[in-house]
């Protein structure tokens, strides 16, 4: 590493690769990247004074970046057929995935690790919001835009650091964990695992990772992890959050770990997965013995603001209310509706979602179907395609097909709006694709009064 003057990016929009960016950044790095289409994380990193490249091209390489002083840090999203990809892995420079340089940046540490198949990014945000209310400082590289700080990389003490744990491609067990929690262990990710069984397997290993000294915080659902050092955490086991109740509109709740009680806990976001997400990282801060005063903890829980696309209340009028979420999942989408019906009993949901990777609607199709059928009014986008190529047969329409419901239909992009009307009392944008790109649109049309 000594010999390295410049760090450039493979994939740098993505999420996890824009936090280690802006550290390397921060670092005093030199730092440059390429990525396929320009985005908002695209944007702020350029206004930030990193140079991004929306062209394949060796030729476009800023100056020094060509040069074998570079590290090349990449996505294992980015094809193999890259141009870029290609000139670097055929040279001399040294190239990781971002699992193992974040594994390197943090092995000094003492690590936080929140991972799980749901929830992780938000339990993630909410452990940073809590150290945060505490007056603690720290490192945090995280999976979205915490709203509380307007980024996804916090800069702090480099011996206090908050990761989130990707189970993508096995990206965790790059990790050294002194702490951990397991949010979840639902199948996900089978393009890459393959069997429900493997999923929960690496769970188990990355759990492993923790020594004997640590915690692994298991929601009290989850299923197949063991160990000495496992404890769990939920409506029962060593960490619980009950009497969860939605008061004045925020959802409420009473927490207990060990000695510890604490009553009538007021949650800054809603849904009851979000109480959940509260309760891990309670546990997870004072299983690792961190000093938590309980009014800086009522304060921080209270004015958490949440995560850029996780129930992302966007506009609200005495008409409509508007949440964007990023779920992707059957079991996320049944969250999601669920805390939305519990908030807005009486009211009409319309759902818009975009289905993610052909591969995740493939083994999911039936879980997908039976999630969107609880809403009131279903429209339907084609799948976003990612990384991945059509798999016959795998179609937003067959999924249409199976969902039990009278009120749905397919659109494209340039038709939802014009299907929002006066009816839709709450609208939720759903999906991990592109149909973020829709959320200014949709905002710009509720503001006007164009429904």
């Amino acid at each position: 590493m000594s010999t390295i003057q410049h760090v450039f990016y493979l994939g740098i929009g993505g999420i996890g690769m824009s936090a280690i960016a802006r550290y390397h950044r921060a670092c005093g790095w030199n730092v440059a990247g390429y990525d396929k289409t320009p985005t908002q994380t695209t944007q702020r990193l350029q206004e930030e004074g990193i140079e991004v490249l929306f062209q394949d091209s060796v030729e476009e390489l800023p100056k020094g970046f060509e040069l074998e002083s570079t590290l090349i840090i990449y996505t294992p999203a980015i094809p193999s057929d890259s141009k870029l990809f290609q000139y670097f892995s055929n040279g001399s420079f040294r190239m990781i995935k971002r699992a193992q340089a974040l594994g390197e940046i943090t092995q000094n540490s003492t690590l936080l690790a929140i991972g799980g198949t749901h929830g992780k990014t938000t339990t993630s945000c909410l452990v940073s919001q809590l150290l945060h209310a505490q007056g603690h400082s720290f490192t945090a590289f995280l999976g979205g835009i915490a709203s509380n700080f307007g980024t996804n990389y916090i800069a702090g003490n480099p011996n206090l650091v908050v990761v989130e744990a990707d189970e993508f491609d096995r990206s965790f067990l790059h990790l050294h964990p002194s702490h951990a929690v397991i949010t979840s262990t639902d199948a996900d990710h089978l393009d890459i695992y393959g069997t429900d069984e493997s999923v929960v397997a690496s769970f188990q290993e990355f759990a492993k990772l923790v020594p004997t000294q640590g915690k692994v915080w298991l929601f009290n659902e989850a299923e197949g992890i063991s160990g000495k050092n496992i404890f769990t955490y939920g409506n029962s086991g060593n960490a619980r959050a009950t009497n969860i109740r939605i008061e004045n509109g925020k959802f409420t709740f009473d927490f207990t770990l060990g000695e510890i009680s604490w009553k009538n806990l007021c949650l800054g976001i809603p849904g009851f997965h979000n109480v959940w997400n509260a309760t891990a990282a309670l546990a997870i801060l004072m299983g690792a013995n961190l000093p938590m005063e309980e009014s800086k903890t009522r304060n921080g829980l209270a004015n958490f603001k949440g995560v850029a696309r996780r129930f992302d209340v966007r506009y609200s009028d005495e008409n409509v209310v508007y949440i964007d979420d990023y779920a992707h999942h059957p079991t996320e989408i049944n969250s999601l509706i669920q805390s939305v019906r519990a908030l807005y009993p009486q009211k009409k949901i319309t759902g818009i979602f975009q289905p993610h990777l052909f591969s995740r609607t493939r083994d999911f199709m039936p879980g997908f179907a039976e999630s969107l059928a609880q809403l009131d009014r279903i429209i339907l986008m084609e799948i976003y395609p990612a990384r991945e190529l059509p798999i016959p047969g795998i179609t937003s329409e067959a999924l249409l097909q199976m969902i039990a419901h009278s009120d749905k239909r397919l659109a494209n992009r340039s038709e939802v709006l014009s299907l929002i009307n006066s009816s839709d009392e709450v609208i939720l944008t759903i999906g991990a694709g592109d149909i973020d790109q829709l959320v200014p649109l949709i905002e710009q049309k509720l503001k006007g009064g164009g429904v």
